[in-house]
């Protein structure tokens, strides 16, 4: 199996490819069209601004790659925010692959960025769900995506917000699972087995 990582220039590549490695895959870190769209998985991580990750897309010209992709692609952090409609963060059109808006979180008191530990909720019963409910996860965000139809988990952090979205072969997780201990590393170890007859869920 190849995977590719792709290198958005805007992402701890390293902690993702080293997570991957503890799952058993050599991971490649390319921003290489070829490369990305020969993979048999695709993970789009990120970290910082969706404003900056997107230019960087477009300088890449990787935006109809990654839209156009039909194995299965993980949006980390970032990287799913950028698999929406567009984003608060800058007032950007991001890849729209997921029909859904990323927003500031609004948490009146609390601190943010969002950073920490924080409890995942499966919604319905019918989507690849790799983790139990109640299982902790590792987020650092200031913007989350609005839940709606493709919300598969949710977090609460002075809101309610999408913790995973889906579309097709399309996922997204706004945690860090290569941050997230067990969980994180079953989480990716499920994604590395998804199968074509599971993506069209």
């Amino acid at each position: 199996m190849t995977v590719v990582i792709i290198d958005t220039a805007c992402a701890n590549l390293n902690s993702v490819r080293f997570a991957l490695q503890r799952c058993g895959v050599d991971a490649l870190v390319s921003a290489d069209a070829e490369h990305i769209k020969a993979a048999d998985k695709v993970i789009l991580p990120g970290v910082g601004t969706a404003q900056a990750a997107m230019r960087n897309l477009h300088q890449l010209e990787l935006v109809e790659v990654i839209r156009t992709l039909q194995q299965p692609v993980l949006g980390i952090c970032l990287g799913m925010q950028l698999l929406t409609s567009w984003s608060a963060e800058g007032n950007v059109d991001c890849l729209n692959v997921i029909p859904a808006r990323t927003e500031r979180l609004q948490v009146n008191q609390l601190p943010l960025p969002h950073m920490g530990w924080n409890t995942l909720s499966a919604v319905g019963t019918d989507r690849w769900l790799p983790f139990n409910p109640g299982d902790y996860a590792y987020f650092v965000h200031s913007y989350a995506v609005a839940t709606n139809d493709y919300t598969i988990a949710t977090s609460h952090y002075g809101q309610t917000f999408a913790a995973m979205i889906q579309r097709g072969n399309f996922y997204g997780a706004q945690f860090h699972p290569e941050r997230s201990g067990a969980v994180g590393a079953k989480i990716l170890k499920s994604f590395l087995e998804l199968t074509d007859a599971d993506t069209r869920a």
